[in-house]
């Protein structure tokens, strides 16, 4: 009865979903009040329907209702009730209705925090949320409805593919979902724009807070897919440029471009008819992820390879909303005034070389993720582009953009020095420089390529102490002075400053973890001894343990290091007797930001194949990317960036309506 009841909730969303597109679309067209205030009320029960379809479906999970045949395909009774409820994400049909919920969330964000919007934009956003929840609503109810009843249900369940339990997959795909579907807000603030003719600096700020958001939630829902495949799938890399891996990254690398355009536009009334394209861009690339994963088109350990004639169906919602977009940017274009000049030394200048790059990145990630497919679609032949097309690609573009960050926050606004931004790093130059020489030489490693990552990464660091020092004139005036300037800085500035040093970090991580790796693979038996970077890895002995979700065999490892034993590892290889599924889990063991690595191969006759990493610096990719997202959020705290700009554009509208 309750997954009857969540079923005909998701039919109540649809139809919310259609008086929420239609109405206020309506009444901005008539500029009709009483017509545009429904946008709202339409959002919030839309979004509370869809959260009651939601919690029936985990009621389902939880109580092991085998009588619907999406949880007889992914759980199973013997299950933690964690990757229950984590099992209602885990698969096709679960996954969207987590898409849609997301996505009516930030609809009733917008209908519940929006009152600083003008009416008529207001209602148009709503409308093209509204046209977006329809078509996914109708998606899931006529092709992946997760309410489908069995005739004759099981007594039990398929149970989780075993890979996917585990608490990153419990925590990644909702933080990932909320970034991916988050761009939704910035497409349809550029559509509404694009339908009302009006771009100016404050629909700049209005849109900004919006598509910080999905940013940082994107940025760490990256991150933490990243660290689930390093430890879960046991290969030891946090990056293959898989297909779906890609898809997450380029809405990524556009909503980096928009966060910046968007400043530039809000500061300067420039660069209006790029940033409104990138905000249709941004959710673009996010449609064509979904479709991606969920078109069968490819085959990955993140896809969910469903059927071709539900990719059918998202690949005509990708057509009707990219193509329409598109086609009314088209339309607008030339209407748009172009906005303030600049000269190309200038803080705009740098924020349009930033997105210059950050785009031809994105490029080439486009091109070396869809050519295998197209190319497929096309001629039958099957080819693979990997980790050495993007190195030759990717990284030569993302070298000089990140060479220049720390340049763009020294130069003034529409006409900058040059010499003076470099005089103002000069110290953080020769810092990072003197300390890369150092390393290098402390490490005994003479290699170009890495020495210029690790200057980079500390260069990104350095450049953003500077830019703060800078601001509050630190060595310059008073200590006095330079705290009073500190205390009053925005903590947009601060955000910033944190956000590019995250950058750097992630750097930094990169690549001292992949250049100066150090890995040893051996057949060993019990008390044989792997020695690798200083560390002494004992084999001990097998342990076999039985849970009543599966059965293990650990290897215990003891670690020492001058003699003492430092940690104690156990990797293990765990059957699945539902899924007749092996696993194997790493053991890792953190010492400071590096880690050693165990990951086992095959067992027999007492002797098992082992491979050993040592990775240092490895946990800076992460760590930074949580800063990254630190930057986001503490900027996102900015009440100049939360309400400033419409009461003040409210306020310039009245006193010209008097």
């Amino acid at each position: 009865m309750i997954a009857e009841l969540g079923h005909f909730a998701l039919v109540l969303a649809l139809g919310l979903a259609l008086v929420q597109s239609i109405v206020p679309f309506v009444g901005a067209l008539r500029n009709d009040a009483r017509l545009q205030a429904v946008a709202s009320p339409a959002a919030l029960t839309q979004f509370l329907f869809v959260g009651l379809a939601f919690a029936a479906l985990v009621h389902a999970y939880v109580v092991s209702d085998f009588s619907l045949a999406n949880v007889v395909e992914n759980s199973h009774s013997a299950k933690p009730l964690l990757y229950k409820v984590t099992g209602v994400w885990s698969n096709h049909e679960g996954s969207m209705l987590l898409w849609v919920l997301i996505l009516a969330l930030f609809g009733a964000l917008v209908a519940a925090f929006g009152a600083n919007l003008p009416d008529r934009l207001k209602a148009l956003v709503l409308a093209v949320q509204g046209w977006i929840a329809a078509a996914f609503l109708l998606f899931i109810l006529t092709t992946s409805n997760p309410f489908l009843r069995l005739a004759n249900p099981p007594l039990e369940g398929n149970d989780l593919n075993p890979v996917l339990q585990d608490i990153g997959l419990a925590i990644h795909p909702p933080l990932l979902y909320l970034g991916y579907v988050g761009c939704s807000i910035s497409f349809a603030f550029a559509v509404a724009a694009l339908i009302e003719g009006r771009i100016d600096a404050a629909w700049a700020r209005w849109a900004r807070p919006w598509t910080l958001a999905a940013w940082m939630f994107l940025t760490v829902g990256i991150a933490m897919g990243s660290y689930w495949a390093y430890y879960e799938l046991g290969w030891g890399g946090f990056w293959f440029w898989d297909p779906v891996e890609n898809a997450s990254l380029m809405p990524w690398l556009a909503a980096t471009a928009l966060l910046h355009s968007a400043v530039v536009m809000e500061k300067r009334d420039a660069l209006k008819i790029w940033t409104v394209l990138l905000a249709i861009l941004a959710f673009s690339l996010s449609l064509i992820g979904t479709f991606l994963v969920r078109s069968g088109v490819l085959t990955s350990v993140h896809a969910f390879a469903s059927d071709p004639t539900r990719g059918i169906f998202i690949l005509c919602i990708l057509v009707v909303f990219i193509g329409g977009a598109l086609a009314l940017f088209a339309f607008r274009a030339g209407t748009l005034a172009p906005g303030g000049v600049f000269a190309p030394i200038s803080r705009e200048g740098a924020l349009v070389l930033n997105n210059i790059f950050l785009s031809a990145a994105a490029a080439t990630v486009i091109v070396g993720t869809l050519y295998p497919l197209a190319l497929e679609a096309l001629t039958g032949t099957r080819i693979s582009v990997g980790a050495p097309f993007f190195n030759l690609t990717f990284v030569p573009l993302v070298v000089p953009l990140l060479a220049i960050v720390p340049f763009g926050p020294m130069l003034a606004w529409k006409r900058g020095d040059l010499q003076a931004a470099a005089q103002r790093l000069m110290l953080a130059f020769g810092l990072t420089l003197g300390a890369t020489i150092i390393g290098a030489d402390f490490a005994g490693v003479g290699t170009t390529l890495p020495l210029l990552g690790v200057w980079l990464g500390l260069w990104l660091i350095a450049g953003a102490i500077a830019e703060i020092a800078f601001r509050v004139k630190l060595g310059l005036a008073p200590l006095d002075e330079s705290w009073r300037r500190a205390r009053g800085l925005p903590r947009s500035a601060y955000g910033t400053a944190l956000a590019h040093a995250g950058v750097g970090v992630t750097v930094l991580g990169i690549v001292v973890a992949t250049t100066w790796a150090t890995e040893a693979i051996r057949t060993m038996r019990p008390g044989d001894t792997v020695e690798l970077s200083g560390y002494a890895v004992t084999l001990n002995g097998f342990v076999d343990r039985t849970s009543p979700d599966y059965d293990e065999t650990a290897v215990q490892f003891s670690v020492r290091k001058g003699g003492t034993i430092v940690a104690v590892l156990e990797p293990a290889k765990r059957r699945f007797a539902t899924r007749q599924t092996e696993t194997t889990e790493a053991g890792i063991r953190t010492f400071g930001f590096s880690q050693l690595y165990v990951s086992l191969g095959d067992i027999v006759d007492n002797a098992v194949t082992v491979r050993v990493f040592w990775k240092p610096l490895v946990t800076l990719i992460w760590l930074g990317a949580i800063v990254m997202a630190a930057g986001g959020l503490l900027s996102l705290s900015d009440r100049r960036l939360r309400v400033g700009a419409p009461k003040q554009a409210a306020r310039r509208q009245m006193a010209a309506a008097e």
